[in-house]
């Protein structure tokens, strides 16, 4: 009998911040992966007397690393009783993208990430200390700026044969830290090929001996952290600026509550420093890469776009990250729109304040 091999990958219920996890199915050829089970009281997702999980598939995709036939198949967690886990992030998330899917909601997300050779960031002397300080690292090029080439190119390769929508990859600030993009695409695809694209990164890896990390400040001292920028539009941003500014005004109004769902340690990031706004302000501006928010300086050429929410770190939840943007920023619209008022005009009444306190 034909088979193939089925790769279930999904979230656990590690805290504070959750991780993935995985394990191999065989399946019979033209069939379709079908739900399956695991031992939840491994992945702090149950007890042991009731510890059985249950996986149900909602993405898949070819299995880059296996190839031929092999699938890479990411579930959500639930219940036997068949209802969401707990720890199930995704389902309010593809909800709230049904709730206000006339907005067409559209995000990118970039995800920044720090490969490390054991306990020693790639790229730093082994024989202790620190490197040169940040300056050529940056989008370089060359065996003494660029640590990490080979396993970032290795895991492009395999998310554009696993067909994920990645659209860029760049060295960034901090020696061997990288960063690759994904989207746009609507919620919750977004999370999904982001979190199969986490689990190819941390695969591939494996085959180099190094490991990467979503934690936002992977050195202390004067190194930049990494985030998780996080690109949105909805039909009206897309065609009209009030619009864009009406959303960052909507973000600006909820800070706090987007802080603390945007990853472990943001405030260890989020210092005002290293390309950031503090995690207790709030600023939005364009082209203003220390703003909590950016509008990216073609967008007010054009009068129309998108926005850059910079606030979520490395290991955000991109199933909370875009469930908060679109409450926030469609029910603020929704709001508008039942008190007769455009997100033009709101933006106006309010002023465009560039500043909140948190």
């Amino acid at each position: 009998m034909s088979v193939y091999r089925a790769e279930y990958i999904w979230i656990d219920g590690t805290k504070p911040t959750q991780k993935l996890r995985s394990k191999t199915k065989i399946v019979p050829s033209g069939e379709k992966p079908p739900v399956w089970a695991f031992d939840g009281s491994s992945t702090q997702q149950a007890t042991g007397d009731r510890s059985d999980c249950v996986l149900q598939p909602v993405f898949q995709c070819p299995d880059p690393i296996r190839g031929g036939d092999d699938k890479l198949v990411l579930c959500e967690v639930m219940l036997v009783s068949g209802d969401p886990h707990p720890s199930n992030t995704r389902r309010a998330n593809a909800e709230m993208a049904t709730r206000f899917g006339s907005f067409d909601t559209w995000f990118g997300i970039e995800q920044e990430y720090t490969f490390f050779e054991g306990a020693r960031p790639l790229g730093f002397p082994e024989s202790g200390g620190f490197p040169a300080p940040q300056g050529g690292y940056y989008c370089g090029v060359g065996a003494d700026e660029v640590f990490g080439r080979d396993v970032v190119e290795a895991h492009l390769d395999a998310c554009l044969k696993a067909g994920l929508k990645i659209s860029g990859i760049n060295a960034e600030v901090m020696p061997g830290q990288w960063e690759f993009q994904v989207g746009p695409l609507n919620a919750p695809e977004i999370g999904d090929q982001l979190w199969v694209a986490r689990w190819l990164l941390y695969r591939v890896g494996e085959d180099y001996g190094v490991s990467a990390t979503l934690y936002p400040k992977p050195v202390r001292g004067d190194w930049n952290g990494a985030g998780a920028h996080t690109n949105f539009s909805t039909n009206a941003m897309r065609e009209n600026y009030d619009a864009c500014v009406a959303a960052a005004e909507a973000l600006g109004k909820r800070h706090d509550l987007h802080i603390a769902n945007y990853g472990f340690g943001i405030e260890e990031r989020l210092t005002g420093l290293h390309e950031t706004c503090s995690y207790k302000e709030f600023r939005y501006g364009v082209s203003d890469r220390g703003a909590s928010v950016r509008i990216p300086w073609q967008v007010a050429r054009d009068r129309k776009g998108y926005i850059e929410d910079r606030r979520p770190n490395a290991n955000a939840d991109p199933y909370v990250t875009t469930r908060l943007i679109i409450e926030t920023v469609c029910g603020a619209a929704d709001a508008s729109r039942s008190h007769g008022a455009s997100p033009a005009r709101a933006a106006k009444r309010s002023g465009a304040s560039r500043r909140s306190a948190a």
